[in-house]
């Protein structure tokens, strides 16, 4: 009985633990722990994101020569599927339904606006997939999930690089000799690789949790690219017609349509000025901005919840 009563004495006057009466939370403060896979403050997200560069830009790269790895043409391709494209255009809407007519110089018209949908178009669908179709990276590494759309899209940059050159050959082979607003080019792409960074990481959080997604953005593209002047002129098919004014404004606004206006500007002699939607460059300037800024703090609001269940 006497040694009972000791052990309960012994027991009732040791101290009280530290941690009785905090809260998992402040536990974790205490000792310094984080959560597993949290996701980080926004500045510190772009500092991880930074740090990585090296790995968004080996990553573009190895993605862009395993794509056509296992065709015989290999890179070809890259330049290939464009100009058969194009040349589908012209089959279809230049001879057939004569969309040619009134466009002065209209293969260069032609192949630019293709060559430049299609960057913002293979942005879009590969942004799509980028989480849902790397799950096994998602999870086997910790590292800033905004890199994989953001490497999708550098990706799409290189492609376009390389098609710009076959661009440029089909232009001084239509008498576009270079001047110096051949120089545009570069804060125009610039613009619109930051408009389709932002649209891709949107895509890429949709994608990430619905990805039946990436089996309807074709039809979605599709009906873009009619909307934004590709394969015609939408002066010339606005003409004469009674539109009401809000929908031949959201035909100049449309940013697929401001960023081949830009290009067509910069590269084709008779593609004037008098040609561009008032305030193109302020709607360029605008959309990549607004779709940048949004479509990047969108993504990283759900940066924990990627590859999980």
């Amino acid at each position: 009985m006497s040694e009972t009563t000791h052990d309960s004495a012994v027991a009732m006057s040791a101290p009280p633990s530290s941690d009785e009466g905090l809260t998992p939370a402040q536990r974790a403060q205490k000792y310094g722990l984080s959560q597993s896979g949290a996701r980080p403050g926004l500045p510190a997200y772009v500092r991880q994101l930074w740090d990585r560069r090296h790995f968004i830009s080996a990553f573009a790269s190895a993605k862009m020569t395993a794509q056509y790895s296992q065709a015989k043409l290999g890179q070809v391709w890259q330049v290939a599927t464009p100009l058969l494209n194009a040349l589908v255009y012209y089959l279809i809407f230049g001879l057939l339904i004569g969309t040619r007519n009134g466009v002065p110089d209209f293969v260069p018209f032609l192949v630019t606006g293709v060559f430049i949908f299609t960057f913002t178009q293979s942005s879009v669908m590969a942004g799509t997939k980028s989480i849902s179709g790397n799950l096994g990276l998602v999870r086997a590494l910790h590292f800033p999930r905004a890199c994989l759309p953001i490497s999708f899209c550098l990706m799409q940059l290189q492609q376009l690089v390389f098609s710009m050159g076959v661009l440029l050959v089909i232009l001084l082979g239509f008498g576009q000799l270079p001047t110096w607003s051949w120089l545009l080019v570069i804060p125009a792409l610039a613009l619109q690789f930051m408009f389709n960074t932002g649209l891709a990481m949107v895509m890429a959080r949709l994608g990430s949790k619905t990805p039946d997604l990436a089996q309807l953005m074709p039809f979605i593209m599709r009906t873009w690219m009619y909307a934004s002047g590709v394969m015609f002129s939408i002066d010339l098919i606005l003409k004469g017609k009674q539109v009401p004014a809000f929908v031949e404004w959201l035909l100049n606004a449309n940013p697929a349509a401001v960023y081949i206006d830009l290009m067509r500007f910069a590269l084709i002699d008779s593609f004037t000025a008098n040609k561009l939607p008032p305030h193109v460059w302020a709607y360029a300037g605008g959309w990549a901005l607004l779709m940048g800024v949004v479509g990047f703090v969108y993504f990283w609001k759900a940066e924990e919840r990627y590859g999980r269940g």
